[in-house]
C-alpha cells in the first residue's frame, strides 16, 4: 500500500495508468470495529443474500486477501440496528445491487457502512466474490450450513428442478 499526498505524484499515477482505462471509487469514511476499518462483503445467489462477512483493517482496503481480517458480524448487526438501521435494509441493498446483473448466479457485494453505522453505499459487485472459507450461510436464508459454493449448487439444482417439474 502506498500513499501519494500531492497533486503531482497523483497526476504522474494517473498519466502512466490512464492509457489502460481506470476505475476510480470515490473514498467513503468508513464504519470501524474495534478501531478497524470495517465494511461488508455479502454474497448474493439466486437474488438472496446468502453470506455475509465483516472485513476490518488498519488501513481502508479491508481486502481479506490485502491484510484485512475479518470482524464479527454480530457486532455488525448490532451496530447497525442500534443506529436506527434494520439488518434487513442492509441485505436488501446488497439484493437491490445484485439485480443490476439479473444473469448472474451470484456476486460479492461490498457493503460500505459509513461512520456510525446510519447510512450504507455500494462499492462494487465482484463476479468474483465468493472465496470465503469456513463461512456458512446467514440465518433464515436457506443456504444455513453451507458455504458459498454448497449454496451456488443449492440454487442451481433447486432452478434445474422447478424447471423440469413445470
Amino acid at each position: 500500500m502506498r500513499r501519494y499526498a500531492t497533486e503531482a505524484e497523483v497526476a504522474a499515477l494517473v498519466d502512466a495508468l490512464a492509457p489502460d482505462g481506470l476505475h476510480v471509487e470515490r473514498w467513503l469514511p468508513k464504519a470501524s470495529q474495534r478501531g478497524r476499518a470495517t465494511d461488508l462483503r455479502i454474497v448474493v445467489v439466486g437474488g438472496r443474500a446468502t453470506h455475509a462477512v465483516v472485513r476490518t483493517s488498519r488501513s481502508p482496503m479491508t481486502n481479506l486477501h490485502l491484510d484485512g481480517a475479518r470482524g464479527e458480524l454480530t457486532a455488525a448487526r448490532a451496530a447497525t440496528e442500534a443506529a436506527g438501521v434494520a439488518w434487513g435494509e442492509v441485505l436488501g441493498l446488497a439484493e437491490r445491487a445484485a439485480a443490476c446483473f439479473p444473469d448472474t448466479l451470484c456476486v460479492g457485494v461490498d457493503v460500505l457502512p459509513g461512520t456510525g453505522w446510519r447510512r450504507f453505499a455500494v462499492g462494487e459487485v465482484n463476479a468474483f466474490g465468493d472465496l470465503l472459507p469456513r463461512l456458512t450461510g446467514l440465518p433464515g436464508d436457506g443456504a444455513e450450513g453451507l458455504d458459498t459454493y454448497g449454496a451456488q449448487i443449492a440454487a442451481v439444482t433447486t432452478k434445474e428442478h422447478h424447471h423440469a417439474t413445470r
